[in-house]
């Protein structure tokens, strides 16, 4: 049986992502900020990165280029799995060579999936540099990542899945803990 509570309404959603954009824009003022690029990890990565880029361009009328990151095949639990994963197109519509990337996710939980990120940017080019901005910060990852950009934090327990949903996945918009209980 699984059990879903709110932890955050879309009204903090969204002054959430201002706040993270208005750290971005701090963290690289002026002429800086022309170097940026946004690169939003499937799935709930890319909306994210959107909602970023469109906050800073509300702001200071510069449109940053938005690219989405497919990390399927880099993950480390890919042969652990029972079913195949969901191969998505990765699309980077900018070099990523000496670019300064801010890597975008939901939720910052193990690290497990930002280091399967990172391995894959890699393929692709070298950035200048690589931060990283999340809406939801777990803390205790298992792996030394830590996000530059946070929207918020939670602590949840083993048992608890933090589950992030915007309007066009078409369910509920929030954030939520899920945990599941056996019968």
């Amino acid at each position: 049986m699984t059990f879903k509570r709110q932890l955050f309404s879309p009204e903090e959603m969204v002054a959430a992502i201002q706040r993270m954009a208005a750290g971005i824009r701090s963290a690289f003022p002026g002429e800086e900020l022309d170097d940026i690029a946004f690169l939003g990890i499937y799935q709930q990565g890319v909306p994210l990165a959107e909602r970023l880029a469109r906050a800073i361009e509300e702001s200071t009328k510069k449109q940053l280029p938005v690219g989405k990151l497919d990390i399927s095949m880099y993950r480390d639990d890919f042969g652990r799995r029972s079913a195949l994963p969901l191969i998505r197109e990765t699309v980077i519509p900018f070099d990523v060579n000496d670019r300064k990337i801010i890597l975008v996710d939901d939720v910052l939980s193990s690290g497990r999936t930002i280091r399967a990120a990172l391995d894959a940017i890699t393929d692709y080019g070298r950035p200048r540099l690589i931060r990283l901005a999340v809406l939801v910060d777990r803390g205790n990852p298992e792996f030394p990542i830590r996000a530059d950009f946070v929207g918020m934090g939670c602590s949840l327990g083993a048992g608890s899945k933090v589950a992030v949903h915007f309007d066009e996945d078409g369910e509920e918009t929030g954030i939520f803990a899920v945990s599941w209980k056996r019968n």
